[in-house]
């Protein structure tokens, strides 16, 4: 077998990506510490304390893995698969078809002409309300945040949070569910709209979660898969770029892919500082995080607080806030919760596909981003509990 057939029946987006883009970031930032001398190499012990995180992700996915087995469920979702002859709902085989590649199932191809069923419709006023919420904030805005730092700081507003919370997840519903050729273009002016506010954690997550769910409910090959991935990287350089060089007080003389590099090893120096400083914050960064939108308060802020002593937002990889807060036996914890959770989440996606898919698409994309910016986003954090929400619910059925 060829490498790239090999490649073809990889699970792209198992939860062990966790681990590999990890270790793709760490490598990144190498050169702010070494070619570039921008920035002193941190002490080993951050060479630790990300291994131990990653190897307790690892156990995490592992124990869902090793327990689903002793499930009894475990038979009866099998026989759930739309392609199983034994089972009763023979229906659903005529909405979907197997790839059998990776085990994903390819939703039925729609014109646009095609009956629009009431969810279909439903779903799509959804993702039109959160596209035409974010027109009135920018239009609020006066101006366009991303060639404007000052409208960047004000760009997050109450306004704009309703219209992400609705438009991410609806959008990838839409696609899980129905494949039509027209739910594109507002996927297109979704990710336009949310890259015009200068933040870079928002688009990448539109486009990365879209690539997620489409690649578990598409024939999708392997240059369009190599073509979505560039698209991915070449958006975050340039957003970053513009955004940063947007700010009037700084002045910087790295070229965009060396600015890549120094984000990486900046936010892993303060991850560096933050191993020292542990218990400092004690609960607060994740108390701000629940409330700090209501209340106005950045818990990246308290970050720089606690970590640089002076108000500057400041990311710590998802493993900083954890330490800060709870130490290393809450870093532990943490990652251990977020291997299991997302494995149970990407095992039931790919036995019932449609909303679950949609939805590991959506917290997928955001525990990638944490990588960097750390968990210290309320609307993350809704979305997980969502997942949870939907995962009894599936599960629960499944089991009855």
């Amino acid at each position: 077998m060829s490498f790239l057939k090999k490649l073809e029946k990889l699970d792209l987006f198992h939860p062990f990506i966790l681990v590999f883009i990890t270790i793709i970031f760490l490598l990144i930032a190498i050169p702010s510490w070494t070619i570039m001398d921008e920035l002193v190499p941190p002490y080993p012990q951050l060479y630790i304390y990300i291994a131990i995180g990653l190897l307790f992700f690892i156990l995490g996915v592992l124990f869902v893995k090793f327990s689903l087995n002793k499930f009894e469920f475990f038979n009866r979702i099998n026989l759930t698969k739309p392609n199983n002859p034994n089972n009763s709902n023979s229906n659903e085989s005529n909405k979907t078809k197997t790839n059998e590649n990776n085990n994903q199932f390819i939703a039925k191809k729609l014109s646009l002409f095609d009956k629009y069923s009431k969810e279909e419709l439903i779903i799509v006023s959804i993702v039109v309300i959160g596209i035409i919420l974010q027109i009135i904030n920018i239009a609020r805005l006066g101006g366009i945040p991303l060639f404007s730092s000052e409208l960047k700081a004000k760009a997050a507003t109450k306004i704009w949070l309703i219209s992400y919370i609705l438009f991410l997840p609806s959008i990838n519903i839409l696609l899980a569910k129905f494949n039509r050729k027209s739910h594109y273009p507002l996927l297109i002016i979704g990710l336009g709209l949310f890259a015009l506010t200068g933040y870079r954690t928002t688009p990448i997550a539109i486009l990365l979660s879209s690539f997620i769910t489409l690649y578990y409910t598409r024939e999708f090959k392997l240059k369009y898969q190599i073509i979505f991935l560039i698209l991915i990287a070449v958006l975050l350089i340039v957003i970053g770029f513009i955004a940063v060089n947007a700010i009037g007080t700084q002045h910087w003389r790295l070229n965009a892919l060396e600015l890549v590099s120094y984000r990486a090893g900046f936010t892993l120096k303060i991850l560096d500082r933050a191993i020292n400083r542990q218990l400092i914050t004690a609960g607060a960064l994740f108390y701000s995080t629940l409330t700090g939108f209501i209340f106005s308060v950045d818990p990246r802020v308290l970050v720089g607080e606690a970590v640089l002593s002076y108000s500057h937002s400041t990311t710590s990889t998802i493993f900083g806030p954890a330490l800060l807060d709870f130490g290393i036996v809450g870093m532990i914890i943490q990652m251990f919760f977020i291997g299991a959770f997302l494995k149970l989440l990407h095992f039931t996606q790919k036995y019932k596909f449609g909303i679950v898919t949609g939805i590991y698409g959506v917290i997928l994309a955001q525990t990638l981003i944490w990588i960097e910016t750390g968990p210290t986003d309320f609307v993350v954090w809704l979305f997980y509990l969502v997942g949870i929400i939907i995962l009894i619910k599936t599960l629960y059925s499944i089991k009855s």
